[in-house]
């Protein structure tokens, strides 16, 4: 690396020495009522993708790559396009826009900021542009998609938030596909994207957009319910250097910057080279996971004297049904008072490390060919810590993503891209499998049962029954085996009774038997005092756990080298170069192949076996435009295969029609495949209640562990009571959608974007729970619970709209609202391989901003000030997780808002604001921490070339 960046910076070094004598012309762009320069406004050479941005004065310089005269193409965001005839480099160049009427707030899409495409897009499209991340009142542009009509956002920690749309939402986005310049930014091992983790800094964005719905037919497998593409900026139009710093509330640090620069080479006419490098850094105090609340398997509540199990509580479960469960009739009998008991465990807040940062840097170098062909090189290397959720809560420690990316492309016409992606995943391990091993080290769950019970049945069982409402075994009502009462109801009963008049007794005495289990207790093997949180023998073992691999080490650590090669192509056949009457045709293909690395950790790679496993697609698009060009049909067919899985085959259809005024309607058929996992497929992994597993070639005679459990009757087991059952192989899972959607305007000045979809999946990828049981018909025992991955064999629909309004007044204001309606349709409700919907029924956004304001004070007169507010309301659901991690999410208010100022001599931009900003804790996940306020101070600095 070291290397690399000497042979880079030299480079750099050599291209700013370079020299050329083209023709360049100057000028500037101002607003023609108020005489107001325009920053930011692009300028761009027509027919070539040449162009430059105006300075904070309004001020551009263009390069030219043709042969005076030219048109130049001037926009401007709020601003009618104008285009500009130049004869002479002399001459006086000083443009005046019309004001477009559509303006347009800081994460809402409106007329004057959709594009061409987006226009005539048969689906649902999502938007915003490098304007709105500037002005999102959220603490960053990844936080302000949540306000976005449709979108889900989850924030499992700090560092780790997912995206999703229409949903079936969940920690582990394997959905949706996340592309960054139509890179998937996925981690190998994981197969989805890490959120904006080792994504794009903010200062490079150029526009997000959220594709929603399926879209395999030209995404490829995994664009299971939409597609987030991020777009950065291009060097050659935009340079300069960008630099922000930004603090916060919870010791938020952040700084970025950006520096790019295009340069003639050898004596060319023109810019032929150009390049950009980006750094970011962010670290701060994530929110703590620390939901005590009973999980929903734990037997009894917070109030019981023996315990309970906590949601971010690890190591407190009973793992074993009917474990320290003292409850029924003969429990009662023989040890009265003891009823259910759960160990101690250890709270995640005392086992990872909340103090989250993220380092990304990303240097490329982008190149203009003859005949408008561009190569570039782009190089993109994140790390950092936090926590992420899956089944369990991790601690993602020191990880490390890293791509190689080449791409030569030239606009629409075609694009031939390859990358190479890495990960390391550092010192990260398993937060809940760390509190296991630590309770196991010290003493083994058997051995703290026996503990307990012992030490309750020598000195307490006499005390209970000594208490005043224990029964009188004289009265003649009681039998005279169960002198306490003749049935289970009278012995819960009477149990309830006993903790209600005697708690302050029983908990006192339910402490002194869980210190005595806890400590050193009966002379058995590996009987040692519990690791009490704050010694230095804790941090010792907890060190010792999580730096040893899991299986091979028997530590809680991963050990992760996995990697990904993609290599894609695309090219298009218009009417007008290639002759093809009425058409517009798009063909293309990508090939990728996965080589996990786990070393038995996550995946079944031990012993020497090496996974590889490799996929391809190819698919074709053609569209063709009628009645005067206002009818656009499109059909698009895509073929994939997959090492392990046959030929599968994914059509989309749609037309378009444009109405006067820009309305336009639409109605389309989409498809989507999602190929299983590699977890899916391979997984070997332990999670100390059950031994996760994949399933790529089925799973035979496994045993349902409530029959298990059903199977004895007293002290006799009857082997005919089980229930066996096997798995099929997994197979992908499939999805077809309608959608029909109007966008348009109401009135001038309102605008509105509405849809209505229905889904069909089938094949839904879940799992499946079962034990292998060993013994005979008069004796046995569960030797291993697994968790199976398996299809559903049932189908499942959903349906939902939304709509979206935008109404812009007195030139700098908008205010916007929109309001999401989505249902799961669940025929099966009982089949438990189909996954968690995790989606609210309503969610809604109201805001309103506004920008280049003026406020006067006496005198003095501010100049573009700024401003926006968001307020969201999400209804509370169910979220279903792992079975530590399902329960319900609340329904939850919040309120960000934003106010900046942009002073224009010194180029800086001055911006203070908060997310939920009322300080409302909330819950995203089940399991994962409240969110509350986020108050934050940035400053941003730009300095254009001009």
């Amino acid at each position: 690396m070291n290397r690399i960046s000497s042979l880079f910076c030299l480079f750099v070094f050599f291209l700013t020495l370079s020299k050329s004598y083209s023709q360049s012309i100057t000028g500037s762009i101002e607003d023609p009522e108020s005489g107001e320069k325009l920053f930011g406004a692009t300028i761009l050479e027509k027919g070539t993708s040449n162009g430059v941005v105006t300075d904070f004065d309004g001020k551009f310089r263009l390069d030219l790559q043709g042969e005076l005269p030219v048109t130049l193409v001037v926009s401007y965001i709020g601003y009618e396009s104008q285009e500009v005839q130049v004869a002479t480099v002399n001459q006086k160049i000083n443009i005046k826009l019309k004001t477009d009427k559509v303006q347009l707030e800081s994460v809402t899409v409106t007329d004057s900021r959709i594009t061409e495409k987006q226009k005539e897009s048969p689906v649902t499209v999502e938007s915003m542009d490098a304007l709105a991340v500037k002005e999102t009142a959220a603490v960053n542009f990844y936080d302000g998609l949540g306000s976005l009509k449709g979108v889900d956002l989850t924030s499992a920690s700090m560092g780790f938030k997912v995206v999703n749309t229409r949903g079936f939402n969940s920690t582990r986005p394997v959905r949706s596909l996340q592309i960054i310049d139509g890179v998937d930014n996925q981690a190998p091992g994981l197969n989805f994207s890490v959120g904006n983790f080792a994504g794009s800094s903010e200062l490079d964005i150029q526009r997000v957009e959220l594709i929603v719905g399926a879209n395999s037919a030209l995404y490829g497998p995994n664009a299971f319910n939409g597609v987030i593409s991020m777009t950065t900026k291009d060097p050659f139009i935009h340079q300069g250097l960008d630099v922000m710093g930004k603090v916060g509330e919870r010791n938020l640090r952040e700084t970025a910057i950006r520096f790019a620069r295009g340069h003639k080479l050898f004596g060319s006419e023109k810019e032929v080279v150009a390049y950009k490098l980006n750094f970011s850094y962010m670290q701060a105090l994530d929110w703590e996971a620390d939901n005590l609340d009973p999980t929903d398997q734990s037997l009894v509540g917070k109030n019981n004297p023996g315990g309970y199990d906590a949601v971010n509580r690890y190591g407190d479960e009973n793992l074993t049904p009917g474990q320290n469960d003292y409850s029924d009739d003969f429990g009662q009998l023989q040890l009265p008072g003891l009823n259910v008991v759960h160990r101690t465990g250890y709270n995640e807040v005392d086992l990872v490390d909340y103090n989250t940062n993220n380092m990304k840097i990303s240097p490329s170098l982008h190149f203009k060919l003859p005949k408008d062909i561009t190569a570039k090189f782009t190089y993109n290397y994140g790390t950092g810590t936090t926590v992420y959720q899956g089944d369990n809560r991790y601690s993602l420690k020191d990880l490390v993503l890293e791509q190689y990316i080449g791409e030569i492309s030239k606009g629409e016409k075609f694009f031939v891209r390859a990358y190479h992606t890495k990960e390391d995943a550092g010192q990260s391990y398993d937060a809940v499998f760390t509190a296991l091993l630590l309770q196991n080290e010290a003493k083994s769950d058997r051995f703290w049962s026996e503990d307990y019970r012992t030490y309750w049945q020598d000195n307490y069982v006499k005390k209970v029954r000594s208490l005043d409402s224990f029964p009188d075994p004289t009265n003649p009502i009681y039998g005279p085996q169960l002198w306490f009462g003749d049935s289970k109801e009278s012995t819960q009963k009477w149990a309830q009774i006993v903790m209600s008049e005697n708690i302050d007794s029983l908990v006192k005495w339910h402490n002194d038997t869980r210190k005595y289990a806890d400590g050193t207790g009966k002379a058995n093997p590996n009987n040692l005092p519990r690791y009490e949180v704050g010694t230095a023998r804790f941090d010792s073992a907890l060190q010792s756990i999580t730096s040893k691999q899991t299986f091979t080490e028997g530590g809680s650590g991963f050990f992760d080298k996995s990697s990904l090669t993609h290599y894609q192509a695309q090219f298009g056949l218009s009417e007008e170069e290639h002759k093809i009457k009425g058409f517009k045709i798009l063909i293309g293909g990508n090939y990728r192949e996965y080589n996990p690395n786990s070393n038995g950790t996550i995946f079944s790679d031990t012993a020497g076996i090496v996974i590889n496993n490799s996929e391809y697609g190819l698919y074709s698009s053609l569209e063709q435009r009628l009645l005067k060009k206002n009818l656009i049909l499109t059909a698009t067919g895509r073929l994939d295969k997959n090492d392990n899985f046959d030929y599968l085959f994914s059509p989309a259809a749609s037309a378009v029609y444009i109405l006067k005024d820009q309305n336009s309607i639409r109605l389309s058929y989409s498809s989507a495949i999602r190929n299983p996992t590699l977890q899916d497929q391979y997984l070997y992994y332990n999670v100390g209640r059950a031994i996760l597993i994949g399933n790529l070639n089925g799973f035979e005679d496994l045993v349902t562990v409530p029959s298990f459990f059903e199977a004895y009757d007293s002290t006799v087991f009857r082997s005919e009571k089980l229930d066996t059952f096997s798995v099929k192989p997994v197979r992908p899972e499939k999805v077809r959608s309608i959608e029909l959607g109007y966008k348009g305007k109401l009135r001038e000045n309102l605008f509105f974007d509405a849809s209505y979809y229905f889904s069909w999946y089938t094949d839904f990828l879940g799992y499946v729970v079962g034990a292998t049981v060993v013994g005979d018909s008069t004796f046995a025992r569960i030797n291993q619970v697994y968790r199976v991955t398996a299809n559903s064999e049932n189908e499942v629909t959903t349906q939902g709209f939304s709509i979206g309004l935008n109404y812009y007044f007195r030139k700098f204001y908008a205010l916007n609202g929109n309001y999401s309606w989505n249902i799961l349709n669940k025929s099966a409700i009982d089949d438990p391989i189909i996954p968690a919907f995790n989606t609210p029924e309503h969610k809604y956004n109201i805001g309103i901003s506004a920008r280049d304001l003026k406020i006067n004070f006496g005198n003095f007169t501010l100049r573009k000030m700024g401003f926006s507010v968001n307020y969201k309301w999400i209804q509370g659901f169910l979220f279903e997780g792992s079975p530590q991690f399902t329960g319900e999410i609340p329904s939850y208010d919040m309120l960000d808002a934003q106010v900046s100022h942009t002073v224009e001599k010194i180029h800086t931009t001055f911006k203070i604001g908060a997310s939920n900003l009322l300080d409302k804790p909330n819950y995203h996940t089940y399991g994962g921490p409240r969110i509350g306020r986020m108050a934050y101070f940035s400053i941003l600095f730009e300095l254009k070339r001009t």
